[in-house]
């Protein structure tokens, strides 16, 4: 069974990058599609971002294609959120998950807050 474990959030200005991670242990993060989810203040969880388990398919939601970008080393156990040209509405508490699809979370999550 993989655990996860999400690092690297913190506090930024808008137009500002950070850069989550997420570190899996087990020996099944190679061969297991990750995913990135969300939850702002006062909301749902929402899906942003999967990557295949051998990284060659990316897929984003609309509300960060082009400024997120989603990556992996499979040889560290772990997967990246690039995070570019923040936007306040931005501010989430970011999960990694497994899986192409769906909005569970897989760890306690790291929280991004984007303000001036």
């Amino acid at each position: 069974e993989v655990q996860l474990v999400e690092s690297g959030g913190g506090l930024v200005q808008p137009g500002g990058s950070l850069r989550p991670s997420c570190a899996a242990s087990g020996s099944s993060f190679a061969s297991s599609h990750m995913r990135w989810v969300r939850q702002a203040p006062g909301k749902g969880l929402e899906w942003i971002s999967s990557m295949s388990a051998g990284g060659s398919a990316t897929y984003y939601s609309d509300s960060v294609k082009g400024r997120f970008n989603i990556s992996r080393d499979n040889a560290k156990n772990t997967l990246y959120l690039q995070l570019n040209k923040q936007k306040t509405e931005d501010t989430a508490m970011y999960y990694c998950g497994i899986g192409l699809v769906g909005v569970s979370p897989g760890g306690q999550g790291t929280q991004v807050t984007v303000s001036s």
